[in-house]
């Protein structure tokens, strides 16, 4: 016999759901199963809140990938810019997207399509600088979420392709801005920054419901602030945050990096202040917005070193509870995530001279060599960073983080720039670069094992091509890595000793993943070389101009 107390409790938890427009499977797929994620799945952009793109999953070892093979391939049927995008899997099903918002479920043992969705985009699309690539879809409360090239957020019933909602957010005929980055759903809410740190406009992050796509919050990275912004700079900020943030559940908090500020080059009175709140690593409370705190990583950003790319790690390490990001300018900061205090910085680039060292207890920068105006400067690294927006992988296993670094160096002639922003906002950089490489060598990239929290090395691996594709590690002591020139490798994660490699024909600038179907491990591969950054390239390395483009989805299992 079902007692009244129980029903009212029923009821209780019914009404809750209710409210956060939820079912009860509802709540279990979007809350709870992001949570606490299937060993089996990959079910958003860095597998888990903590960004840590690790995969519990072993089958697949050091004693057998050797005798990984090709399972399936799947092709977006565009190859614009390449396949930047990471997968997610959530109970057997793949879904991806490719560039012009090609939306697509497949099954992930076969790779049979189950639905696609072709984003209809205003022609506006062609005209813009950041496009046609898109870096990945949030799945959660029976959704599969991704925000558009022409400024509007899409969700699809994850069952059948249909679109459930869709709602314009960005005035992108005006702004010239728009989304690339995968959202994150934290909630009953669904998280993701726009493209501007090139764009003479104010970038901002976004808040909407799952249910309806409804705008919950917004946060404007330009900060209402005369002394951080002189003059009028702020009305033309730029800032933003196009990519993934993480998040931590028991505090409640979502780690957001932020955009440069424009122009990105100062010519000695763009923008007079620290230029708040761009370059910087933003705490918000998800529910609200609110700011629980910030670490400006380069006031007043002379360089284009964002801190809108890459992961920013949730980790914990003895008894601290930390949170480790990569600078686009090669150095790593960590921080008391419950705070922001620095606990560390330490450089992951061998090369720079941006500034002659960053304090490691309070995140000073010593000795700024910003360009200026009147004669080229020699800026190491260049302006795709120490390392561009692809991820790292870290794997608790070992205690070690898997990333990547580009030691190239750039010529910049700083020019002075009116802001441009009718009819439609024009790009807002002050000034140009050329690649170079050092003064004490050649140009190069490397993959390395680190401690993240002492930048402690153990091993690396050099690349003639620097790098540009995220990277995996497993349960199964591996890390799987995809280079410019279109192979992708299994290293030993303790060694680095290659065990593998397969040539999937075009280079790697998305993020492998791994996942399981019916008790059988897969690991998936975007392939197809793209990115604005790979137009960087053939001032050092003409042949690059010729590497073939690409798209398509590899996907490997033991035979």
């Amino acid at each position: 016999m079902t007692s009244k107390r129980t029903w009212g409790g029923v009821v209780s938890i019914l009404l809750v759901l209710l409210l956060l427009g939820l079912t009860p499977a509802g709540a279990q797929n979007g809350v709870t199963r992001l949570q606490n994620v299937d060993a089996n799945d990959w079910p958003m952009y860095h597998r888990t809140y903590d960004a840590h793109r690790f995969s519990p999953l072993g089958q697949i070892n050091k004693s057998n990938v050797k005798d990984l093979a090709v399972a399936w391939v799947h092709q977006p049927g565009a190859v614009v810019q390449g396949l930047e995008s990471t997968p997610v899997v959530v109970d057997g099903v793949l879904y991806y997207i490719g560039s012009y918002n090609r939306v697509f479920a497949l099954d992930g043992a076969t790779g049979r399509e189950i639905w696609h969705y072709f984003a209809k985009l205003d022609p506006v699309v062609n005209t813009l600088f950041f496009q046609p690539y898109n870096r990945g879809v949030a799945v959660g409360h029976g959704k599969v979420i991704f925000g558009t090239l022409d400024g509007r957020v899409v969700a699809l019933d994850m069952k059948t392709g249909k679109e459930v909602w869709a709602v314009t957010v960005l005035d992108t005929k005006k702004c010239s801005c728009n989304f690339t980055g995968a959202p994150l759903i934290i909630k009953d809410k669904v998280i993701l920054g726009q493209t501007s740190g090139e764009l003479p406009i104010q970038g901002k992050i976004w808040a909407l419901k799952v249910a309806n796509g409804e705008k919950a919050w917004e946060f404007n990275t330009i900060k209402n602030d005369p002394k951080s912004w002189g003059g009028n700079s702020g009305k033309f900020g730029g800032g933003g945050g196009w990519m993934t943030g993480s998040y931590d559940p028991a505090m409640n908090l979502v780690y957001w990096g932020t955009a440069n500020p424009a122009p990105d080059y100062d010519w000695g009175e763009a923008r007079p202040g620290d230029n708040l709140y761009t370059s910087s690593v933003l705490a918000l409370n998800p529910d609200t917005g609110d700011l629980k705190w910030y670490h400006q990583e380069i006031p007043h950003d002379d360089w284009d070193y964002d801190a809108g790319l890459g992961e920013s790690l949730v980790l914990d390490r003895d008894g601290k509870k930390l949170l480790v990001h990569q600078n686009k300018s090669g150095f790593v900061f960590v921080y008391d995530r419950a705070n922001g205090k620095i606990q560390n910085v330490w450089p992951m680039n061998h090369v720079y001279n941006w500034v002659q060292r960053i304090d490691p207890k309070t995140g000073e920068l010593i000795g700024r060599n910003p360009p200026r105006l009147g004669k080229p400067a020699f800026i190491c690294p260049w302006i795709a960073g120490g390392r561009s927006w692809n991820s790292g992988s870290y794997s608790p296993k070992t205690g070690l983080w898997y990333n990547t670094a580009m030691e190239v160096c750039e010529e910049v002639t700083v020019e002075k720039q009116t802001p441009v922003t009718e009819p439609a906002a024009g790009l807002f950089f002050g000034g140009d670069q050329v690649a170079k490489h050092s003064s004490g060598g050649e140009a190069y990239g490397h993959l390395d094992a680190r401690d993240p929290v002492t930048g402690e090395r153990k091993w690396s691996v050099n690349f003639k091509y620097p790098p540009i594709g995220s990277v995996l590690s497993t349960a199964g002591g591996l890390v799987v890595h995809g280079d410019v020139e279109g192979v992708v490798r299994a290293y030993d994660a303790d060694s680095g000793e290659e065990l593998w490699h397969f040539r999937t024909g075009s280079g790697h600038r998305g993020g492998p993943i791994s996942y399981s179907v019916n008790g059988k491990q897969y690991i998936a591969v975007p392939s197809g070389l793209g990115s604005l950054v790979l137009g960087l390239y053939p001032a050092l390395w003409p042949e690059v101009a010729d590497f073939p483009p690409g798209g398509a989805l590899f996907v490997f299992t033991l035979k």
